[in-house]
């Protein structure tokens, strides 16, 4: 049910940008951006089934917590980078999205750094 309604949302945005697009561009675009913020914390009201669901996941499998959350951290990451660089690119700032979109990957980069240390150690452990 929560996707038909951004669905509504995200369509009614664009129609009503559309017809403001003759009159005044702008006003299409602050139209466009405020249904994606919109739809942006609805989608963060979600977060807390992932949240749950991870839990259980750790129930199931022994996985440390903080593998856990850092994969919390970095979908997150990746959701904001997204939505940020999609938003630039709608507004015509490729460069700035580019911009957004190298940052999420690096932080993502930095963020993974521990699970890739422990991955080398536990391979090296193996290996003598």
């Amino acid at each position: 049910m929560g996707l038909i309604k951004i669905a509504v949302v995200g369509v009614a945005a664009i129609l009503m940008a559309m017809q403001l697009r003759e009159v005044k561009p702008q006003f299409g675009m602050y139209v466009v951006f405020g249904a994606g913020i919109l739809i942006f914390f609805y989608a963060f009201t979600k977060l807390e089934g992932i949240v749950e669901a991870m839990g259980q996941l750790g129930k199931y499998v022994t996985i440390e917590e903080k593998y856990l959350q850092i994969l919390l951290k970095m979908l997150g990451i990746s959701y904001v980078s997204e939505f940020a660089a999609s938003l630039c690119k709608d507004s015509g700032y490729n460069s700035v999205a580019g911009q957004i979109e190298l940052f999420g990957k690096l932080s993502i980069l930095l963020i993974s750094m521990p699970v890739v240390l422990s991955l080398l150690k536990t391979l090296g452990q193996l290996l003598t």
